[in-house]
């Protein structure tokens, strides 16, 4: 504001010699530095501005896939199809059912599971999708998809009953989108011992981008009444569990146990990869505290969550942008990369494309990335004529949005 005065009061007291003398050196270096303000403004304000709201644009990969996942050629063009559209992450499955979907010598050793899931050839189905997707600029983030859950029949549950936790009337299965299931114990030190090992094999084995745990990375609010746990709250608060399972002070006792254990299971995979992507995927914050004990908001306040995916899987129009609206949501999206879970589709409930399109732009306009259920439901199982669908998804992210890897 005062540089006028200031060149008017050099011009009437400072000499020509005087003046030749500040314009060969002074002035130079203020050009010099006014040149270097003004890239330190122009690289640096983007960067944080940027950085927090990488735009998500993904897909799951789920055992309704394993057709595609096990053909190198298959996942060659699934790969390729997902370029075209300008998506830039994959999310496929590797737990699911008490199984992972890779050689893992810890299953083995456990007696859990025989390698099923090999592609065609007899090749690792994982490291032959992490390959080729970025040798196409995407990254691959495996998804721990059933988290604390597995099948009554599974390996698991038979070899390691203690494992597992109950209802107070002492039954230990619930109804879930799987099927009737069991919950593993997330307060039992040797079943955190046992995800977090299962975890860092994942991300140690494979050249991944990070990890991604789900709405089953929880506990329905009507178990924890087993022995171990019982004995755990009472020796912490000197109260037996309430038998209301929503009792507010026994909701936030489970669900805090599950916090510290998502902040030791961050710390260990963090210390084996720095880099890596740990994503979360839940249900809406209200569902997810009240009815499983997952407290992600806290997760992401603790700074332990790098990016996060909220599904919200609803075909109308008003409810979605209702619960993608959500104050969560848009602290979360403050912070760190943000997106919606929407569906594209189920075996027996296809969705239509102009629903899809209507939700993806919804998320768009609040600046929310978006992640797609599932990747066979895309084009597979359709309305519309396969041409129609895929054109459809192409119009919807006309640019990319690279997501950079950090080796």
């Amino acid at each position: 504001m005062k540089l006028p005065f200031l060149v008017q009061s050099w011009r009437r007291k400072c000499t020509a010699a005087c003046r030749q003398i500040l314009l060969k050196y002074l002035f130079p270096i203020l050009i010099l530095i006014s040149f270097v303000t003004v890239l330190l403004v122009d690289n640096f304000t983007p960067a944080i501005a940027q950085l927090p709201r990488q735009e998500i644009r993904g897909v799951w990969m789920t055992t309704n896939d394993f057709d595609t996942l096990k053909s190198r050629d298959k996942v060659q063009d699934a790969v390729s199809q997902l370029q075209q559209m300008n998506l830039n992450t994959i999310y496929p499955v590797v737990w699911n059912s008490g199984y992972v979907m890779y050689p893992s010598a810890l299953a083995q050793r456990a007696g859990i599971q025989p390698f099923v899931y090999k592609g065609s050839d007899g090749h690792d189905i994982l490291a032959d999708l992490i390959t080729q997707a970025h040798h196409k600029g995407l990254l691959v983030i495996p998804w721990f998809e059933f988290g604390f859950m597995a099948p009554s029949t599974s390996e698991l549950a038979l070899n390691y009953p203690d494992w597992f936790t109950q209802k107070r009337d002492g039954s230990q299965t619930s109804i879930s989108a799987a099927g009737e299931v069991m919950w593993l114990n997330p307060f039992y030190p040797q079943v955190q011992q046992f995800i977090t090992n299962l975890v860092l094999e994942t991300i140690t084995q494979y050249d991944a981008d990070g990890i991604q745990f789900d709405d089953h990375m929880s506990l329905p609010s009507e178990f924890g009444y087993d022995q171990y746990t019982v004995a755990l709250y009472t020796q912490e608060t000197n109260n037996p569990p309430p038998t209301d399972a929503q009792d507010a002070v026994w909701v936030q006792w489970r669900a805090d146990k599950i916090t510290a254990f998502m902040v030791q299971l961050n710390q260990a995979v963090k210390q084996k990869k720095p880099q890596a992507i740990f994503s979360v995927a839940p249900n809406y914050y209200d569902l997810a505290y009240k009815f499983h004990l997952q407290d992600w908001l806290s997760w992401i306040r603790q700074n332990i969550v790098d990016e996060l995916i909220v599904q919200i899987y609803r075909p109308n129009l008003q409810s979605f942008v209702a619960n993608i609206s959500r104050a969560e949501i848009q602290e979360a999206q403050q912070i760190i990369p943000t997106g919606i879970g929407i569906m594209t589709g189920l075996r027996n409930n296809p969705v239509p494309m102009q629903q899809i399109k209507s939700q993806v732009r919804a998320a768009q306009e609040r600046g929310l990335g978006v992640t797609f259920f599932y990747y066979e439901s895309l084009w597979n199982d359709a309305l519309e004529p396969l041409n129609e669908r895929q054109a459809g998804f192409e119009s919807l992210f006309p640019s990319p949005a690279l997501r950079a890897r950090v080796e």
